[in-house]
């Protein structure tokens, strides 16, 4: 078909792109082309000149002709159809000027609740995003990055980002920056490295192959990873954004003068500056000293802060409310109480067990293999007199967890001592070399992520090394072994005290005929946390004969725990946060593996510490599973046990309630404390010094630097519902601004 030649100033469609005719010539010749000026009226080209051979052109088209000669001829638009279209290219049109206009809240796949729009609000008031969303535990911070996020990529104020987050949590962001705003990131990772060097050469740099990136705190640390990222961002790249996610990692860990960096504070420090937006979160920032928290803040924004100067007064109150957004639960629950339950810490007093019982008897022989020890090792070397009490240590937690976890631990100890080899204990042996005898991986830690075999074989390890790392044991000492190891083998399968008390809860509360034939479970669930592999394996094979002949029983109990693929992880929490009528699950054993990034609160009010951490921030991660936004019960209940013969349980009460009363006055457990306390537990628990000890536990205090410096920034109530009024009124009313 012949096309019509288009005339000076008319619009027309070619190759994809829209164009104004500037001039249009035909050669004189029979059935000639047509040569035509244009010049494109598109955005990203505008401008630019272009001469087409018209006729020979696929897609080439007159707009005028296809669109604007007919507007009107089929009459006018419906009202109601013409207002809705016209408010959404309206709201579709909001520029970087109107700082009150949001977008994203209504793009976003979840119900926005107005307090976490401040942090959006206040990101888009900074001509550059350089904002700390400071806020408790549970509050959404990962929603209320994700919702500036999506509103400067609306705005076409960025276009790289980064997330940096603990290993823990990286396919959580992926899953949660896709499911909620639509939008897609890559993981930067070692598999994904090798697939960018398989697929485009050895030499690509991965971070060039898309905009949207997600990498792990402990790879960021890499240089194989964080120099090709700083090649990438060049000196300074506009319309790049930095989100850090738990953010107090990168402060400096000493609280000397001069704050001195760890490895992954210089990394932050070299890459943060290269940024145009960033984005720091963290329920934690202040580590109780003044100089690695100006250090922080000055990553953030070095125009307001510098390390060295105290954030203190009101002129470090001022500019610390102009970078900061921090609300606890307690605060906003004041003025919401529907938005947030009220947590209850529940202990479950085990008392009159007979004296004879495996859990009495274990815990006074091994006070007693301690003395005798300590009593050896007081003449060697200070690396043999820790390595000996990391020993005592690590059997010590295993048995306040379970006779099972002690008894596998035991004899790893004693095989060890069996087969001693005197290079053993020349060697020189450092603490750090002993760490997995202290606590599991933690979430920051690459071994989070293997399977539990390999965590144990290296436990393991670690325990026979420390355990040759001395002279060999006494008489009395391999007396004492031989003992505790017969009690512990003869009681290691047995239902004790804590499991006891478990099972009657569970049959009072989720199953009210346990042991009668198909007897029927409630809607009520249960997750119950444990430290160790062993405890988890005992739970799940103790509580499964007890379950046995109930209805559906076995579907009814699941585990998660360090080493599960991604599939079964997401299946495992998919079943365990669907209603209770569409899945049977009803209770869930966890290790710390679930502390971090795991939302487990959408039909799960109740929680169980079959064994307590000595680390307090552990304990609060546990609780922070089911005590955080859209929890829909009024009321969480987390439980421990406390066996009250057994002095051991005394210290570790007092631990429970002093990390209480720090959560409901901070939120959060600071770093300090975090550290102040677990100090309090370095050389174990010691009979004699029960009463010292506990004393010690509760005595610890705030630092007076985290309230000048940092609490001072948190709104009081009566701004805090000013606040709310109006994001209210904003989240209602879009224009209402």
């Amino acid at each position: 078909m012949m096309l019509s030649q288009p005339a000076l100033g008319e619009i027309v469609n070619v190759r994809s792109r829209q164009y104004l005719v500037e001039h249009a010539t035909s050669i004189v010749e029979a059935n000639a082309d047509t040569i035509v000026r244009l010049a494109c009226l598109d955005d990203d080209a505008q401008g630019e000149l272009l001469e087409v051979l018209w006729e020979r052109e696929i897609d080439a088209k007159i707009v005028g002709q296809s669109s604007w000669s007919t507007v009107a001829q089929r009459g006018f638009d419906v009202a109601q159809s013409f207002s809705a279209y016209l408010n959404a290219q309206r709201w579709n049109c909001v520029t970087s000027t109107d700082t009150t206009l949001f977008q994203a809240p209504y793009r976003a796949g979840i119900q926005v609740k107005a307090y976490q729009l401040e942090p959006l609000r206040k990101a888009l008031r900074m001509p550059r995003v350089s904002l700390f969303i400071a806020d408790d535990v549970g509050l959404g911070k990962t929603i209320e990055a994700g919702l500036i996020l999506r509103e400067l990529l609306l705005r076409q104020k960025v276009q790289r980002v980064v997330v940096a987050c603990p290993p823990s949590v990286v396919r959580q962001w992926q899953d949660e920056m896709a499911e909620r705003f639509g939008l897609m990131f890559t993981i930067v990772d070692r598999p994904y490295l090798a697939k960018c060097r398989r697929e485009r050469g050895y030499s690509t740099n991965p971070w060039t192959t898309h905009t949207r990136f997600i990498i792990s705190h402990a790879l960021l640390r890499d240089e194989t990873y964080a120099a090709p990222l700083r090649d990438w961002l060049r000196d300074f790249t506009p319309g790049s954004m930095l989100i850090l996610d738990e953010a107090h990692n990168a402060a400096p860990a000493s609280g000397s003068k001069y704050a001195v960096d760890s490895q992954f504070t210089q990394v932050t420090r070299q890459i943060v500056k290269r940024f145009e937006h960033k984005l720091f979160l963290s329920a934690t920032p202040h580590n109780g000293h003044s100089n690695s928290f100006a250090a922080l803040l000055e990553m953030l924004d070095p125009q307001r802060f510098c390390r060295g100067v105290p954030i203190k007064g009101a002129a470090g109150r001022t500019l610390l409310d102009s970078v900061m957004v921090r609300r606890l639960k307690r605060d906003l629950r004041e003025i919401d109480s529907g938005d947030f339950p009220d947590r209850q810490i529940l202990p479950i007093y085990i008392s009159n067990l007979p004296d004879d019982a495996p859990e009495l008897v274990l815990a006074r022989l091994l006070q007693d293999y301690r003395r005798h020890r300590n009593e050896r090792l007081k003449a060697a070397s200070k690396s043999s007199r820790r390595a000996g009490i990391l020993v005592v240590i690590s059997l010590q937690k295993r048995l306040l967890s379970s006779v099972e976890a002690f008894a596998r631990t035991l004899a790893v100890h004693r095989k060890a001592i069996e087969r001693q080899d005197i290079r053993a204990r020349q060697s020189d042996l450092q603490e750090e070399d002993l760490d997995l005898l202290i606590n599991l991986p933690t979430c920051d830690d690459d071994r989070a992520e293997l399977n539990e075999e390999e965590v144990e074989a290296e436990a393991d390890l670690q325990m026979a090394k420390a355990s040759t790392h001395s002279d060999r044991p006494s008489e009395i000492e391999r007396e004492l072994l031989e003992q505790m190891g017969e009690i512990a083998n003869q009681a290691r399968h047995e239902i004790d005290g804590k499991l006891h008390s478990l099972l009657e809860w569970i049959r009072e509360n989720l199953c009210p005929k346990l042991g009668q034939p198909d007897a029927k479970w409630n809607d009520r669930r249960v997750l119950i946390f444990t430290e160790y592999a062993d405890t988890k394996r005992y739970l799940l094979q103790r509580l499964s004969e007890a379950i046995a002949g109930s209805d559906r029983a076995e579907g009814r109990i699941e585990t998660y725990h360090g080493g599960m693929n991604d599939d079964r992880r997401e299946a495992v929490q998919q079943a365990f946060n669907r209603h209770p009528h569409e899945h049977p699950l009803r209770i869930l054993i966890a290790t710390d593996a679930a502390r971090e990034g795991v939302n487990l609160q959408n039909h799960c009010a109740d929680l169980f510490h079959f064994d307590i951490p000595w680390n307090p921030s552990r304990m609060e991660q546990r609780n922070g599973r089911i005590d955080r936004k859209l929890q829909r019960a009024k009321v969480v209940r987390c439980h421990y046990f406390v066996l009250t013969q057994r002095p051991e349980d005394k210290v570790l009460e007092t631990l429970v309630r002093k990390t209480g009363t720090i959560q409901r006055e901070l939120g959060s457990l600071s770093p300090v404390l975090d550290r102040e306390l677990s100090a309090r537990l370095q050389e174990g628990i010691e009979t004699e010094q029960v009463e010292q000890m506990s004393l010690a536990i509760a005595q610890v205090e705030t630092p007076e630097t985290i309230q000048e410096e940092l609490e001072c920034v948190r709104p009081e109530i009566k701004k805090l519902r000013q606040q709310e009024e109006e994001l209210q009124a904003m989240l209602k009313n879009p224009s209402s601004g």
